[in-house]
């Protein structure tokens, strides 16, 4: 998947990792190999207000987390690196999440 999708500073690559019980989102930019945002269901700002960090509901949750780093940060425009996961659940409900945020895709 990496190969074909590359972030450079004007467009970023949004990469989302799942695991059993928590999701991971990255803002990062390849060109410099830095990552510019990053927004999990450990970060604080969501640890103690989610009741189960692996649902849907929790993936939308850091959807809106990042793009509201992201948007701070004056980055508009992404480029989404599913990391080969299929785009359905979780990572659906992240990427529309973020959308919805204000995020263009």
């Amino acid at each position: 998947m990496r190969s074909r999708v590359i972030g450079t500073s004007g467009r970023p690559r949004l990469n989302v990792f799942r695991s059993l019980k928590h999701i991971y989102a990255q803002a990062i930019e390849d060109t410099t190999g830095k990552t510019l945002a990053s927004a999990s269901t450990l970060s604080s700002e969501l640890k103690g207000s989610l009741r189960y960090p692996g649902n849907v509901e929790a993936a939308k949750k850091v959807g809106e987390l990042i793009a509201k780093k992201c948007l701070d940060k004056g980055i508009q425009k992404v480029v989404f690196d599913r990391s080969g996961y299929l785009y359905h659940g979780r990572i659906k409900a992240l990427a529309e999440a973020a959308r919805a945020s204000g995020l263009i895709f």
